[in-house]
């Protein structure tokens, strides 16, 4: 791949951030009284205003002639035909075909169905333990994300859930599994394993952790021995049926997961069980139908009113032009306490990369530091480094204009509405130094885009999850990495599977540097002891 730097649209790019390099966000506001109103684009439950960035009409034009040179188009079409786009594996990305009502292929309707039909009946009750008695706790086990997806759904759409009491396991450190099993009875309770391998090793050691609280709990219940008894309370959400099949996790307990969705864009299909059952069927059908609606937009908007053409274009610029190391993800909702960490994952781990598509070491580009915290918490936290550290933070802003909970007769929710509001404010103008002391003035002209929201709820929510997925993809076309790999995650893996029968005295120490087996030596001796 040629240089990314070098192309006519990145070296436009570079000669208008030279020509505009002193304006203030300040005077673009003051020279365009209709903002706003340029810079904001709305569908169905959003609205994405990014006219808080340093960019002007000419720097958008410009970002997107960066992205058809970049061929956006034509990679969104090769995503959506079902083309193996990611390269280093040889599969195509299949999580728009996860909530597209009219298709998909066979695989994934099936795996649909069979979602729905066990969703409906673990909360009809008839589908039960091996004592006949229905499910009042669900415990979801998983990893990365097969783990963040559905957790942070659950809390998100804590104002829908009727179903059971929904609990969430992704830690090997015992000490997670034990409080979350803590109170729970196994006659009633469900295990829901999420592993697209089923041999992740974090989900398997507490899958099995799980099966042995069951055994001993269940006994010979329902007279088909233990094995039996258990597997009535387990089911897989796996691409490899034959090893959750040799789990002891019975054929209509398996729900099929596409080798084409990754984990981080799993969370519309089985891996979201977790979250049909705490709020039902029609709701999650209902994300499923706000995820197809940002879906349909993103495919057939032209590039210069499209939603996740725009943030990811602002975000390159703002990250490859103006120097931003970090994004911090500002949700004004208690609900979206979890939104941080699955953004974080989703654009660092599909775009934490410095090896383009074809094996090039890329001169451009890359994921940012992502995090984030909701709500006025934040404000007291990491704020100040926003507003006046040497480091630039671009921000994204999430607002929900409607709350579920009118506390104070709504009163709270519009404080936090008018946090909000002024967070990005000062971001953007600054205070002027003049007449104050040097500690109390900053300069303001940190980037930031805001993101409306009519309420959380599964349709919105659904928008707002399609719309980061489909934000990533463009700046990896652009940035030229395959979004879809993790290859970098799978060195940990590899080393700790080599290492674990060191830690357990079972295996001589191997050929380590004298760090690691320094580490291991101690960890052996206080296992000893």
């Amino acid at each position: 791949m040629a240089s990314l730097k070098s192309s006519p649209a990145w070296k436009a790019l570079e000669a208008h951030r030279e020509k505009t390099a002193g304006l203030h966000m300040r005077d673009l506001f003051a020279g365009d009284k209709d903002r706003l109103k340029a810079m904001s684009v709305g569908l169905g439950g959003l609205f994405l205003d990014y006219s808080k960035n340093r960019v002007s009409a000419e720097t958008c034009a410009l970002l997107i002639d960066l992205a058809r040179e970049a061929d956006v188009e034509g990679w969104r079409g090769r995503m959506a035909t079902g083309e193996n786009i990611n390269t280093t594996e040889g599969r195509p990305a299949l999580h728009m075909a996860l909530r597209d009502p009219g298709g998909g292929n066979g695989e994934i309707i099936a795996a649909r169905k069979a979602m729905e039909r066990i969703c409906n009946d673990i909360r009809d009750g008839k589908m039960t333990g091996a004592t006949g008695k229905p499910f009042q706790a669900v415990v979801h086990i998983g990893a990365g994300g097969s783990h963040l997806g559905p957790a942070m759904v659950v809390r998100a759409l804590k104002a829908y859930r009727d179903g059971p009491d929904i609990r969430f396991v992704c830690n090997v450190d015992g000490a997670q599994i034990a409080q979350v099993l803590d109170g729970l009875v196994p006659e009633t309770t469900l295990f829901i394993a999420a592993s697209k391998s089923f041999t992740t090793e974090e989900t398997l050691t507490n899958a099995r952790t799980a099966y042995a609280w069951l055994s001993e709990g269940l006994g010979e219940t329902g007279g088909g021995g233990a094995g039996e008894a258990v597997g009535a309370h387990f089911i897989a959400v796996t691409a490899n049926a034959g090893a959750a099949g040799d789990f002891g996790i019975g054929e209509n307990s398996i729900i099929a997961l596409a080798e084409g969705v990754g984990g981080r864009f799993s969370v519309c299909s089985g891996v979201g069980l977790a979250a049909a059952l705490a709020v039902g069927w029609e709701n999650f059908a209902a994300m499923l139908s706000g995820a197809h609606d940002m879906d349909r937009h993103f495919m057939e908007s032209s590039l210069d009113a499209n939603m996740p053409v725009i943030l990811g274009a602002i975000g390159i610029w703002n990250i490859d032009f103006l120097g931003a190391e970090a994004l911090a993800i500002l949700p004004y909702d208690e609900g979206l306490g979890l939104l941080p960490a699955y953004l974080r994952q989703l654009e660092m781990e599909s775009n934490g990369k410095s090896t383009g598509r074809d094996g090039t070491v890329l001169d451009a580009g890359g994921a940012p530091i992502v995090f984030g915290q909701p709500g006025t918490g934040g404000q007291h936290a990491f704020y100040q480094a926003i507003h006046q550290g040497r480091r630039l933070i671009a921000s994204d802003f999430i607002v929900p204009l409607r709350t579920h909970h009118p506390i104070g007769g709504g009163d709270h929710h519009q404080r936090l509405l008018a946090n909000a509001f002024a967070q990005s404010q000062a971001l953007m103008t600054g205070r002027d130094s003049a007449g104050q002391p040097p500690h109390r003035a900053f300069e303001g002209n940190r980037p930031s885009n805001t993101i409306l929201m009519d309420r959380v709820d599964p349709f919105t929510l659904g928008q707002l999850i399609a719309l980061y997925e489909h934000k990533v993809f463009v700046q990896a076309v652009i940035w030229g990495i395959n979004p879809f790999d993790q290859w970098g995650v799978e060195l940990g893996k590899e080393l700790a599977a080599a290492i674990l029968p060191e830690v357990l005295g079972r295996a001589a120490s191997g050929d380590h540097d004298c760090s690691t087996r320094g580490l291991i030596a101690r960890a052996r001796k206080a296992k000893e002891e």
